[in-house]
C-alpha cells in the first residue's frame, strides 16, 4: 500500500496532467506570434468570464524589458509566493514544483517572461492530501483585481485580472486558454486544478485559468 507521500504526490502529478498540452501550445504560439502582425486571435471571449457587467478595466501598459520573475503577490487572496523556473518533464508537460514545495509557483521558463511581450504562464498546486496549496483560492479571483510579479531587474510588474474561467477537462482548448487576448500586450496566465476531485481517477474534473495583462510598474 502506498504511503501518504506517495498518495499525495500522485494526486499532485495528476493535477498537473493538463500541462501535457503546453508544449504544443508553445510551439504554436511561437509560430503565429513570429509571423506577420506579431499576435494571434483566439476563438471565443475567455477573458469575459468572471468580468462584472460594465466593468471598466485600465488600459494596458507598454511591455517591459526581459527580466526573470522572483515572487508573485496576489493581495486579494493573501498569496505571497516565490516563483521558480520549471521546464518540461519526460512526458512533455510542465514539470510542476516538487510535492514538498506546494507553496511555490512554477513559471514556464521556455515561454514569455512576466511583464515582457507575450503570454507568461505560471502554475501552482490547488491542494495536497492534507492542506490547501498556493492556488487554493484562485477560482475566487475576479476581474479588476491586481497581481504583482517581482522581477530580478528590481521592477514590479503589475497585472490586472480580466478573466477567470473554470474549464472542464473534456472541453479544454489549449489555444483558447493560453493564447494572447490582445496584440502587443504583456499578459499573464495563472493555472491550477478546479472542479471536483474524482477519487476513482485521482484527478480533478476541470482547470482554473486566470487571465491578466500588464497595467503598471512598481519598484
Amino acid at each position: 500500500m502506498p504511503d501518504e507521500r506517495e498518495r499525495s504526490s500522485g494526486r499532485l502529478l495528476t493535477c498537473a496532467a493538463w500541462a501535457l498540452l503546453l508544449l504544443g501550445l508553445w510551439l504554436w504560439g511561437r509560430e503565429v506570434t513570429e509571423g506577420p502582425g506579431g499576435s494571434a486571435a483566439t476563438t471565443g471571449d475567455v477573458a469575459a468570464v468572471g468580468r462584472p457587467d460594465g466593468a471598466e478595466l485600465p488600459p494596458a501598459a507598454a511591455p517591459l524589458a526581459q527580466a526573470l520573475p522572483q515572487r508573485i503577490d496576489i493581495p486579494e487572496l493573501g498569496v505571497q509566493a516565490p516563483v521558480v523556473a520549471r521546464g518540461l518533464d519526460t512526458r512533455g508537460g510542465i514539470d510542476p514544483p516538487p510535492f514538498d514545495q506546494a507553496g511555490v509557483v512554477g513559471w514556464f521558463a521556455a515561454g514569455a517572461k512576466p511583464g515582457a511581450p507575450g503570454t507568461a504562464l505560471m502554475v501552482g498546486h490547488v491542494d495536497t492530501e492534507t492542506r490547501p496549496a498556493v492556488f487554493y483560492k484562485l477560482s475566487t479571483l475576479r476581474a479588476g483585481k491586481t497581481i504583482r510579479v517581482a522581477r530580478d531587474d528590481g521592477k514590479i510588474a503589475e497585472f490586472t485580472v480580466d478573466g477567470v474561467e473554470v474549464v472542464p477537462r473534456d472541453r479544454f482548448d489549449a489555444r483558447q486558454a493560453y493564447g494572447p487576448r490582445r496584440p502587443g500586450r504583456a499578459e499573464l496566465r495563472l493555472i491550477t486544478c478546479g472542479g471536483t476531485f474524482d477519487r476513482a481517477t485521482r484527478s480533478y474534473t476541470a482547470n482554473v485559468v486566470v487571465s491578466a495583462y500588464l497595467t503598471g510598474t512598481g519598484g
